[in-house]
C-alpha cells in the first residue's frame, strides 16, 4: 500500500496514438482516403500529401482541397483481476473535427503544393471509470489491510480523465516533370505537438474494522481511506510515545523490587490502575498477551514494540499521502522538421505509379506543469515522442475508361523511433517493445458512373508489430481491419464534392500477466466529407 497511486500516466500515451496509419502516423488524410483508402498514387489535389510528384499531372492552375471527418472510436479493455468492482472499462475517443486543407499551382513541368493536417492524434481521450491499472491499486487497499489484520471488504473511488492531442503538420513541397513519365518532388513538414492533460483520483473510501483507531472504523461505515490512514498514523504515534514513556517509568519499580504479576491484581507499586490498564492495551497492541505479564517483561515487550510502532506509524503516513486526492492539469508541447522526398511514374495514361519517403522527425515534448499530484509531469521534464520514418508506394490502373483500380502499401520504421516507451529500468526503448514494423495494404476499386458521378470503395489492413509487452490498459497496438465507401459529385466542372464512411475493426488482443489476463479492443467510424476547387 506504500506505493503512490498512478492516477493520469495513460494519458501521455492514449493522448498520443493514432487512427488510420501508423502507431503514431495519421494516414487518413482527405474525404477521398475514406471512400477509398488506396491513394498512393493520387493525381487529385491530396497528392500534396500521399503522392507529391504526382502534382506535376494535374492540369496548369490553382487547385484546392477542404476536408473534414468526424470520427468516433470505443475502446474497451476486460480484465479478470480479482477483487474489482468491475471487470469491464470503456473509453470514447473523439474527434468531431479533423480537418485537412491542401493548395497546389501547377505550371508546366512545375508543381508547388501548401498542405496542413493533423499528423498524430487529433481527439480526445475519456474514461469515465477510469482503467484497470487505476482500480488494481485502489482495490489493493482492502486486500492489504486485510492481510494485515484489519478486515476490509469494500472499496469505491472517484475518478476521470481527459486527455487532448494534436500534432499538426504544416507542409510545403515542390515537384518536377522530368519527362511525360517521370515526375520527382522534395518539401518539408513543420511538425508542432500538444498534449493536454486533465484529471483526477478521489474520494477514496473503505470499510476498515479496526475500532482501536476510531469508534467510526466498525466494518460497516465507509470511510475516507486517508482520514482511516492519518488515524492509524496517528494512533501508532500515541503508541511510541507511551510505550517509550512506560519502558523509562517502570525501570524504578524494577529497580525497587516492585513486581508481582502485572496487570493481574493491579496493585503494583507505582503504577495506577489507569497506567496498568494503558500498558495492557499496549502489550495486547504489540500483539502479545498481557495475562500473566511481570512488569520486566511487560518493559521489554514494550521496549521491543516502540520501533515497531513508529514504523507502522511512518507507513500508515505514507498510506494517507498516496491515497488522498490526486490531480492533474499539464500541457506538453514540441516541434520537428520532416524532409520528404519521392518520385512518380507514368508509363501509360491508364497506370501511374506513386512512390514517397518521409524522414523521421525525432522531437522531445516538454512539460508545462500546473497541478501535478502524482509526480508524472514534471515542470520542464521532456518526453520523447519521434514520428517514425515511412516510405509509401501505390500503384492505380485504369482496366477500363470507368473502372479504375488502386493498391498501397505503406510501412513505418517503429523500431528506429523513440516513443519514450520502454520496460521497466531497461536503457534501450523501442527495442525492448517492438518485434517489427507496422505495415498497411489498402486496395480500391472507383467506377465512374456519369461524367459527374464516381463511386468507390476500398479496403485497408493494419499489421502491428509490438511485442506482448507492450500491450497494457496504458497503451496497446492493434492490428486492425478497415472498409471504406463513398462518391465523388461534380457540382461544376471545377468544383468537386467528396463524401466518405469508413468502419474499422480491432483485433482483440489478450496479454497474460502473472496473476490475471488483460484483453484489449477497439472499434472506430468515420464521417468524412470534402471539397475539391480548381481554376
Amino acid at each position: 500500500m506504500k506505493k503512490t497511486f498512478v492516477m493520469l500516466m495513460a494519458l501521455a500515451i492514449i493522448a498520443g496514438e493514432a487512427f488510420a496509419g501508423g502507431i503514431m502516423t495519421n494516414t487518413n488524410q482527405s474525404a477521398s482516403f475514406i471512400r477509398n483508402p488506396s491513394r498512393g498514387a493520387s493525381l487529385d489535389v491530396d497528392a500534396v500529401y500521399f503522392n507529391p510528384a504526382g502534382l506535376v499531372f494535374l492540369k496548369d492552375g490553382f487547385h484546392f482541397s477542404l476536408n473534414n471527418q468526424t470520427i468516433s472510436q470505443e475502446r474497451k479493455i476486460n480484465t479478470d483481476f480479482q477483487g474489482l468492482n468491475r471487470s469491464e472499462f470503456i473509453g470514447s475517443v473523439s474527434a468531431p473535427l479533423f480537418p485537412s486543407v491542401y493548395a497546389a499551382y501547377k505550371k508546366d513541368n512545375f508543381a508547388f503544393a501548401l498542405g496542413l493536417n493533423p499528423i498524430g492524434g487529433g481527439g480526445s481521450a475519456f474514461y469515465e471509470e477510469g482503467l484497470p491499472s487505476f482500480e488494481m491499486q485502489v482495490a489493493m487497499v482492502p486486500m492489504g489491510l486485510s492481510s494485515a489484520g484489519i478486515s476490509t471488504t469494500q472499496y469505491q473511488y472517484d475518478v476521470e480523465f481527459d486527455g487532448r492531442s494534436i500534432f499538426w503538420g504544416f507542409q510545403g513541397v515542390a515537384a518536377y516533370k522530368v519527362s511525360d513519365m517521370f515526375s520527382v518532388s522534395a518539401g518539408v513538414r513543420y511538425l508542432t505537438a500538444k498534449n493536454e492533460y486533465n484529471g483526477y483520483l478521489k474520494d477514496i473510501m473503505i470499510n476498515p474494522n479496526q475500532p482501536a483507531f476510531g469508534a467510526n472504523y466498525n466494518g460497516t461505515n465507509m470511510v475516507l481511506a486517508t482520514t482511516f490512514f492519518t488515524d492509524a498514523s496517528n494512533t501508532f504515534t500515541a503508541w511510541f510515545n507511551g510505550a517509550t514513556a512506560y519502558v523509562s517509568g517502570l525501570q524504578p519499580i524494577i529497580t525497587g523490587g516492585g513486581g508481582g504479576v502485572l496487570l493481574v491484581n493491579g496493585e503494583v507499586v507505582g503504577l495506577t490502575a489507569t497506567q496498568i490498564a494503558q500498558i495492557q492495551g499496549l502489550i495486547m497492541a504489540a500483539g502479545q498477551n498481557p495475562a500473566e505479564v511481570d512488569i520486566a517483561t511487560a518493559q521489554a515487550i514494550l521496549n521491543a514494540a516502540a520501533p515497531v510502532f513508529a514504523a507502522s506509524s511512518t507507513i500508515m503516513a505514507q498510506n494517507a499521502a498516496a491515497t488522498a486526492d490526486k490531480e492533474v492539469a499539464a500541457t506538453q508541447t514540441g516541434s520537428s522538421i520532416v524532409p520528404i522526398i519521392g518520385f512518380s511514374l507514368r508509363p501509360a495514361d491508364n497506370l501511374v505509379i506513386g512512390f514517397k519517403y518521409e524522414h523521421k522527425g525525432s522531437m522531445t515534448l516538454k512539460n508545462k506543469t500546473e497541478k501535478d499530484d502524482t509526480g508524472l509531469f514534471p515542470d520542464g521534464d521532456e518526453t520523447p515522442s519521434d514520428m517514425p520514418s515511412m516510405f509509401a508506394l501505390g500503384v492505380t490502373y485504369g482496366a477500363t475508361p470507368k473502372l479504375r483500380l488502386s493498391g498501397t502499401v505503406h510501412y513505418y520504421l517503429d523500431k528506429n523511433a523513440n516513443y519514450g516507451k520502454k520496460l521497466a529500468g531497461a536503457s534501450v526503448s523501442n527495442s525492448e517493445v517492438i518485434d517489427s514494423n507496422l505495415w498497411e495494404a489498402a486496395f480500391g476499386v472507383e467506377y465512374l458512373i456519369s461524367r459527374n458521378f464516381l463511386v468507390s470503395a476500398g479496403y485497408l489492413r493494419t499489421q502491428t508489430g509490438v511485442k506482448d509487452v507492450y500491450q497494457s490498459d496504458l497503451s496497446h497496438s492493434l492490428s486492425t481491419n478497415s472498409i471504406g465507401a463513398g462518391l465523388r459529385y461534380g457540382i461544376m466542372d471545377k468544383i468537386g464534392l467528396n463524401l466518405g464512411v469508413m468502419n474499422t475493426w480491432y483485433t482483440e488482443n489478450v496479454r497474460a500477466f502473472s496473476t490475471f489476463n488483460e484483453t484489449y479492443n477497439r472499434k472506430a467510424f468515420v464521417l468524412a466529407v470534402g471539397v475539391d476547387v480548381s481554376f
